[in-house]
């Protein structure tokens, strides 16, 4: 028997194909954030591919966020957008049966290390931002929908003043579903509103201070306290987190 060993043939179509090289180029740098790539002409022979190949291959690429026009037919190199990321991601742990409890664990771990961080590093714009979030969530307190999303948003502005963009990109989707997580807490757990404000308050006044223990404490204090409110309103912790088209689809 022959020792020829064959190489698998790549099947894929030809605008897959196309994308993908042009993708190897971006993400390898050498074609760099705002720069103009060729024109399809130009591609397409560079390719050995036609010109409705490469616009479908393009077509892929700008869905991606990874290609932006740039006029009418010149095209860059971008970076996707955080915000679409987030909603991709967010339908993908949604889609997958994601619970409570899981998104819950995850927050356990990056909430406090976020606080801390946002105590040593947030910026006077950032705190800003954060005491003006804390007055509308104030006024907000009867308004259920309005209160969950000023809450993702609280959470969200923290992960920012940490200046870590990981953080901010990891924490963005769990704050998206917890938006359909937490639409019965506040009807079954009443209490639960004035607790938020409170923490939020003390986790602010932390921040403000640069006093990086006291807000992963009282962070960790308030993630523990948001399971707690989920098991006094007797909802299921392990049940899948239905998604809200609404909450996905909305930042802050």
């Amino acid at each position: 028997m022959s020792d020829v060993q064959f190489s698998p043939i790549d099947s894929a179509p030809g605008y897959k194909r196309v994308a993908d090289a042009i993708e190897r180029e971006i993400l390898a740098g050498r074609l760099a954030t705002g720069e103009l790539l060729p024109t399809e002409h130009a591609l397409a022979a560079q390719l050995g591919v036609n010109r409705s190949t490469v616009r479908e291959g393009i077509r892929a690429l700008e869905n991606a966020g990874l290609i932006r026009r740039a006029g009418a037919k010149r095209l860059v190199v971008s970076v996707p957008d955080s915000h679409e990321i987030a909603r991709t991601a967010s339908r993908a742990l949604g889609l997958s049966g994601t619970s409570f409890l899981a998104l819950w664990e995850v927050q356990m771990a990056m909430e406090p290390l976020a606080a801390g961080l946002a105590a040593a590093r947030a910026t006077p714009a950032q705190i800003a931002a954060l005491d003006e979030n804390l007055a509308r969530t104030e006024a907000c307190l009867a308004d259920d929908r309005a209160l969950v999303r000023l809450d993702v948003e609280f959470h969200r502005l923290v992960a920012e003043a940490t200046g870590n963009g990981a953080l901010v990109l990891a924490g963005e989707p769990i704050g998206m579903l917890l938006l359909s997580a937490t639409r019965e807490l506040y009807q079954r757990a009443p209490r639960a509103r004035k607790r938020l404000l409170e923490a939020h308050r003390r986790i602010l006044a932390a921040i403000a201070a640069g006093d990086e223990e006291t807000a992963r404490t009282w962070m960790l204090k308030h993630i523990r306290d948001f399971r707690r409110g989920y098991d006094v309103a007797g909802l299921d912790l392990t049940a899948p987190v239905a998604i809200d088209p609404a909450a996905i689809g909305r930042r802050g």
